[in-house]
């Protein structure tokens, strides 16, 4: 890892009449509008899409950091995360997201520290640290019987 702190530039611009186009240096850009909830299309990543991928994507990529640190072995893992957008004293904001994780672990792993890692990653992931809603964690630990152990 680098030293901090890390800078990430993004770039986005559009016109009156295109969506907007979302890009970083090195990365492919992607194309994002309002939601239909806010009267947009509803076919394009949205700023409230992409923060509650955010969050599923941190809580993966941290986990992977924590599982391999501590030795873990594990065959997949899935997140879906809820995000609630409300208004809160006449500010719309996320309150609240919940996360829905699956992990699929071979026979014999051990399913308190494999939810005690899951747990952590919650706890240590960046962008939910970074934002004020109430981060909700829920676990589903299922074990694989066509897998021996590791």
């Amino acid at each position: 890892m680098q030293n901090l702190p890390h800078h990430y530039a993004v770039k986005a611009t559009t016109t009156n009449d295109t969506h907007v186009d979302i890009g970083s240096s090195g990365l492919d850009s992607i194309e994002s509008a309002p939601p239909a909830e806010f009267g947009g299309p509803g076919d394009r990543w949205s700023p409230e899409t992409l923060l509650v991928a955010a969050v599923a994507d941190c809580f993966l990529l941290t986990f992977k950091a924590i599982a391999r640190v501590s030795k873990l072995d594990w065959v997949s893992l899935s997140c879906e995360v809820d995000g609630i957008l409300d208004r809160v004293e006449k500010v719309t904001q996320f309150t609240e997201f919940v996360l829905h994780a699956l992990i699929e672990v071979p026979e014999g792993t051990d399913e308190q520290k494999t939810r005690r890692l899951l747990e952590k990653s919650e706890q240590a992931c960046l962008i939910t640290n970074s934002l004020r809603a109430v981060t909700h964690l829920n676990v589903e630990v299922r074990i694989s019987t066509t897998l021996g152990t590791g």
